[in-house]
Protein backbone atom coordinates (compact mmCIF):
# COMPACT_ATOMS: atom_id res chain seq x y z
CA UNK A 1 0.00 0.00 0.00
CA UNK A 2 2.86 2.42 -0.73
CA UNK A 3 2.90 2.65 -4.52
CA UNK A 4 2.86 6.45 -4.29
CA UNK A 5 5.29 6.86 -1.41
CA UNK A 6 7.08 10.19 -1.54
CA UNK A 7 4.78 11.60 -4.24
CA UNK A 8 2.62 14.71 -4.07
CA UNK A 9 -0.69 14.90 -5.92
CA UNK A 10 -2.94 17.81 -6.77
CA UNK A 11 -6.58 16.80 -7.16
CA UNK A 12 -9.19 19.31 -8.33
CA UNK A 13 -12.75 19.11 -7.06
CA UNK A 14 -11.37 17.01 -4.22
CA UNK A 15 -13.52 18.27 -1.37
CA UNK A 16 -16.22 15.70 -1.98
CA UNK A 17 -17.34 12.72 -4.05
CA UNK A 18 -14.94 11.06 -6.46
CA UNK A 19 -12.16 13.58 -5.82
CA UNK A 20 -12.32 12.94 -2.08
CA UNK A 21 -12.16 9.17 -2.67
CA UNK A 22 -9.06 9.67 -4.83
CA UNK A 23 -7.42 11.79 -2.14
CA UNK A 24 -8.07 9.19 0.56
CA UNK A 25 -6.74 6.38 -1.67
CA UNK A 26 -3.59 8.34 -2.51
CA UNK A 27 -2.88 9.03 1.15
CA UNK A 28 -3.26 5.32 1.89
CA UNK A 29 -0.69 4.67 -0.84
CA UNK A 30 1.82 7.00 0.78
CA UNK A 31 1.23 10.25 -1.13
CA UNK A 32 0.63 13.76 0.12
CA UNK A 33 -2.40 15.43 -1.46
CA UNK A 34 -3.32 18.99 -2.30
CA UNK A 35 -7.11 19.16 -1.90
CA UNK A 36 -8.00 21.80 -4.50
CA UNK A 37 -11.58 23.00 -4.62
CA UNK A 38 -13.57 26.17 -5.22
CA UNK A 39 -15.15 25.56 -1.78
CA UNK A 40 -12.18 26.15 0.52
CA UNK A 41 -14.11 25.48 3.73
CA UNK A 42 -15.23 22.08 2.47
CA UNK A 43 -11.70 21.35 1.21
CA UNK A 44 -10.30 22.17 4.66
CA UNK A 45 -12.83 19.87 6.32
CA UNK A 46 -11.97 17.04 3.90
CA UNK A 47 -8.23 17.50 4.44
CA UNK A 48 -8.70 17.38 8.22
CA UNK A 49 -10.84 14.26 8.01
CA UNK A 50 -8.50 12.31 5.71
CA UNK A 51 -5.15 13.26 7.26
CA UNK A 52 -4.23 16.84 8.20
CA UNK A 53 -0.53 15.99 8.08
CA UNK A 54 -0.66 14.67 4.52
CA UNK A 55 -3.41 16.85 3.00
CA UNK A 56 -3.33 20.55 2.19
CA UNK A 57 -6.55 22.39 1.29
CA UNK A 58 -6.26 25.14 -1.33
CA UNK A 59 -8.93 27.28 -2.95
CA UNK A 60 -8.97 26.93 -6.73
CA UNK A 61 -11.37 28.05 -9.44
CA UNK A 62 -10.39 25.98 -12.48
CA UNK A 63 -12.06 28.49 -14.83
CA UNK A 64 -9.60 31.20 -13.74
CA UNK A 65 -5.96 30.75 -14.77
CA UNK A 66 -4.82 33.22 -12.12
CA UNK A 67 -6.57 31.12 -9.47
CA UNK A 68 -4.89 27.95 -10.77
CA UNK A 69 -1.44 29.54 -10.57
CA UNK A 70 -2.19 31.02 -7.14
CA UNK A 71 -3.23 27.60 -5.82
CA UNK A 72 0.01 26.02 -7.03
CA UNK A 73 2.00 28.88 -5.47
CA UNK A 74 0.09 28.49 -2.21
CA UNK A 75 0.88 24.78 -2.13
CA UNK A 76 4.55 25.53 -2.71
CA UNK A 77 4.61 28.06 0.12
CA UNK A 78 3.12 25.45 2.48
CA UNK A 79 5.78 22.86 1.75
CA UNK A 80 4.07 21.05 -1.12
CA UNK A 81 6.66 22.33 -3.57
CA UNK A 82 6.83 19.42 -6.01
CA UNK A 83 3.68 18.18 -7.74
CA UNK A 84 4.22 14.70 -9.15
CA UNK A 85 0.60 13.83 -9.97
CA UNK A 86 -2.43 15.79 -11.17
CA UNK A 87 -6.01 14.56 -11.32
CA UNK A 88 -8.30 16.90 -13.27
CA UNK A 89 -11.50 15.92 -11.51
CA UNK A 90 -13.53 19.15 -11.19
CA UNK A 91 -16.58 19.05 -13.48
CA UNK A 92 -20.20 20.10 -13.93
CA UNK A 93 -23.15 18.15 -15.33
CA UNK A 94 -25.98 19.67 -17.32
CA UNK A 95 -28.88 18.41 -19.41
CA UNK A 96 -31.52 19.89 -21.70
CA UNK A 97 -33.13 19.20 -25.09
CA UNK A 98 -31.19 20.72 -27.97
CA UNK A 99 -33.72 23.52 -28.51
CA UNK A 100 -33.53 24.53 -24.83
CA UNK A 101 -29.75 24.69 -24.37
CA UNK A 102 -28.78 28.16 -23.16
CA UNK A 103 -25.59 29.94 -24.12
CA UNK A 104 -24.84 30.62 -20.45
CA UNK A 105 -25.17 26.94 -19.56
CA UNK A 106 -22.98 25.94 -22.51
CA UNK A 107 -20.30 28.46 -21.55
CA UNK A 108 -20.25 27.49 -17.88
CA UNK A 109 -20.02 23.74 -18.55
CA UNK A 110 -17.28 24.09 -21.15
CA UNK A 111 -15.42 26.54 -18.88
CA UNK A 112 -15.22 24.02 -16.05
CA UNK A 113 -15.01 20.70 -17.90
CA UNK A 114 -12.79 21.65 -20.85
CA UNK A 115 -11.08 24.99 -20.20
CA UNK A 116 -10.49 24.02 -16.58
CA UNK A 117 -9.00 20.68 -17.56
CA UNK A 118 -6.73 22.17 -20.22
CA UNK A 119 -5.35 25.10 -18.27
CA UNK A 120 -4.90 23.21 -15.00
CA UNK A 121 -3.06 20.56 -17.01
CA UNK A 122 -0.99 23.27 -18.67
CA UNK A 123 0.01 24.92 -15.38
CA UNK A 124 0.96 21.66 -13.69
CA UNK A 125 2.76 20.37 -16.78
CA UNK A 126 4.85 23.56 -16.83
CA UNK A 127 5.58 23.06 -13.12
CA UNK A 128 6.75 19.50 -13.88
CA UNK A 129 8.85 20.53 -16.89
CA UNK A 130 10.54 23.36 -14.99
CA UNK A 131 11.59 20.93 -12.24
CA UNK A 132 12.39 17.93 -14.41
CA UNK A 133 9.58 15.89 -12.86
CA UNK A 134 8.53 12.74 -14.71
CA UNK A 135 4.93 13.18 -13.65
CA UNK A 136 1.54 11.63 -14.16
CA UNK A 137 -1.59 13.55 -15.25
CA UNK A 138 -5.01 11.92 -15.09
CA UNK A 139 -8.06 13.57 -16.65
CA UNK A 140 -11.58 12.56 -15.71
CA UNK A 141 -13.58 11.81 -18.84
CA UNK A 142 -16.85 9.86 -18.92
CA UNK A 143 -18.69 7.20 -20.86
CA UNK A 144 -20.75 10.21 -21.99
CA UNK A 145 -17.72 11.30 -23.99
CA UNK A 146 -17.89 8.06 -25.98
CA UNK A 147 -21.35 8.70 -27.45
CA UNK A 148 -24.20 11.17 -27.76
CA UNK A 149 -27.27 11.27 -25.54
CA UNK A 150 -30.57 12.99 -26.46
CA UNK A 151 -30.67 15.30 -23.43
CA UNK A 152 -26.99 15.55 -22.60
CA UNK A 153 -25.43 17.15 -25.68
CA UNK A 154 -23.30 19.74 -23.87
CA UNK A 155 -21.95 17.45 -21.17
CA UNK A 156 -21.24 14.69 -23.71
CA UNK A 157 -19.38 17.18 -25.90
CA UNK A 158 -17.26 18.38 -22.98
CA UNK A 159 -16.22 14.85 -22.07
CA UNK A 160 -15.48 13.99 -25.70
CA UNK A 161 -13.22 17.04 -25.66
CA UNK A 162 -11.48 15.75 -22.52
CA UNK A 163 -10.74 12.45 -24.27
CA UNK A 164 -9.34 14.34 -27.27
CA UNK A 165 -7.26 16.65 -25.06
CA UNK A 166 -5.88 13.61 -23.28
CA UNK A 167 -4.71 12.16 -26.56
CA UNK A 168 -3.07 15.37 -27.78
CA UNK A 169 -1.53 16.33 -24.45
CA UNK A 170 -0.37 12.78 -23.91
CA UNK A 171 1.49 12.70 -27.22
CA UNK A 172 3.03 16.11 -26.60
CA UNK A 173 4.03 15.79 -22.94
CA UNK A 174 5.50 12.30 -23.09
CA UNK A 175 8.47 13.99 -24.79
CA UNK A 176 9.09 15.53 -21.33
CA UNK A 177 8.53 12.21 -19.55
CA UNK A 178 5.02 13.21 -18.42
CA UNK A 179 2.29 10.59 -18.89
CA UNK A 180 -1.22 11.88 -19.60
CA UNK A 181 -4.12 9.44 -19.47
CA UNK A 182 -7.80 9.51 -18.53
CA UNK A 183 -10.50 7.58 -16.73
CA UNK A 184 -14.02 7.30 -18.17
CA UNK A 185 -16.45 6.36 -15.39
CA UNK A 186 -19.98 5.18 -16.00
CA UNK A 187 -22.83 6.14 -13.71
CA UNK A 188 -21.37 6.81 -10.26
CA UNK A 189 -23.62 7.17 -7.22
CA UNK A 190 -23.15 10.13 -4.92
CA UNK A 191 -24.65 13.45 -3.92
CA UNK A 192 -24.21 14.84 -7.46
CA UNK A 193 -26.73 12.27 -8.70
CA UNK A 194 -29.55 14.13 -6.95
CA UNK A 195 -28.97 16.93 -9.47
CA UNK A 196 -28.62 14.54 -12.40
CA UNK A 197 -31.80 12.75 -11.41
CA UNK A 198 -33.64 16.08 -11.18
CA UNK A 199 -32.73 16.93 -14.79
CA UNK A 200 -34.23 13.67 -16.03
CA UNK A 201 -37.27 14.03 -13.78
CA UNK A 202 -37.87 17.40 -15.43
CA UNK A 203 -37.30 16.44 -19.07
CA UNK A 204 -38.49 12.82 -19.09
CA UNK A 205 -41.38 13.21 -16.68
CA UNK A 206 -39.97 10.65 -14.26
CA UNK A 207 -40.61 10.48 -10.54
CA UNK A 208 -37.68 11.56 -8.35
CA UNK A 209 -35.29 8.64 -8.00
CA UNK A 210 -36.72 6.70 -10.94
CA UNK A 211 -33.91 7.52 -13.38
CA UNK A 212 -31.30 6.57 -10.82
CA UNK A 213 -32.91 3.16 -10.34
CA UNK A 214 -33.13 2.63 -14.09
CA UNK A 215 -29.52 3.45 -14.85
CA UNK A 216 -28.30 1.32 -11.97
CA UNK A 217 -30.32 -1.65 -13.19
CA UNK A 218 -28.92 -1.22 -16.71
CA UNK A 219 -25.28 -1.61 -15.64
CA UNK A 220 -24.07 -5.12 -16.58
CA UNK A 221 -22.24 -5.40 -13.26
CA UNK A 222 -25.63 -5.04 -11.57
CA UNK A 223 -25.37 -1.68 -9.78
CA UNK A 224 -24.24 1.92 -10.13
CA UNK A 225 -20.59 2.59 -9.53
CA UNK A 226 -19.21 4.00 -6.32
CA UNK A 227 -16.40 6.51 -6.04
CA UNK A 228 -14.22 3.80 -4.51
CA UNK A 229 -14.61 1.69 -7.67
CA UNK A 230 -12.47 4.25 -9.51
CA UNK A 231 -9.59 4.51 -7.06
CA UNK A 232 -7.74 1.42 -8.24
CA UNK A 233 -7.34 2.82 -11.74
CA UNK A 234 -6.41 6.24 -10.36
CA UNK A 235 -3.66 4.75 -8.22
CA UNK A 236 -2.40 2.54 -11.04
CA UNK A 237 -2.19 5.38 -13.59
CA UNK A 238 -0.29 7.51 -11.07
CA UNK A 239 2.20 4.76 -10.26
CA UNK A 240 5.45 3.66 -11.90
CA UNK A 241 3.55 0.62 -13.21
CA UNK A 242 1.88 2.90 -15.78
CA UNK A 243 5.08 4.43 -17.16
CA UNK A 244 4.54 2.95 -20.64
CA UNK A 245 0.88 4.00 -20.91
CA UNK A 246 0.40 7.16 -22.95
CA UNK A 247 -2.68 9.10 -24.13
CA UNK A 248 -5.22 6.41 -23.23
CA UNK A 249 -8.72 6.65 -21.76
CA UNK A 250 -9.81 3.73 -19.60
CA UNK A 251 -13.45 2.80 -19.05
CA UNK A 252 -14.27 1.97 -15.42
CA UNK A 253 -18.00 1.53 -15.70
CA UNK A 254 -19.18 -1.95 -14.77
CA UNK A 255 -19.37 -2.97 -18.42
CA UNK A 256 -21.56 -0.17 -19.74
CA UNK A 257 -19.32 0.72 -22.66
CA UNK A 258 -16.74 -1.24 -24.61
CA UNK A 259 -14.04 0.45 -26.66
Amino acid sequence: MTRLEGKTALITGAARGIGRAFAAAYVREGARVIIADIDHARAAQTAAEIDPDKCLPVQMDVTDTASIKAAIASAESHGFAQIDILINNAALFTAAPIVEISEADFDRTFDVNVKGTLFTLQAVAQHMIDRGIKGKIINMASQAGRRGEPLVAVYCATKAAVISLTQSAGLNLITHGINVNAIAPGVVDGEHWDGVDAFFAKYEGKAPGQKKKEVGAAVPYGRMGRAEDLTGMAVFLASDEADYIVAQTYNVDGGQWMS
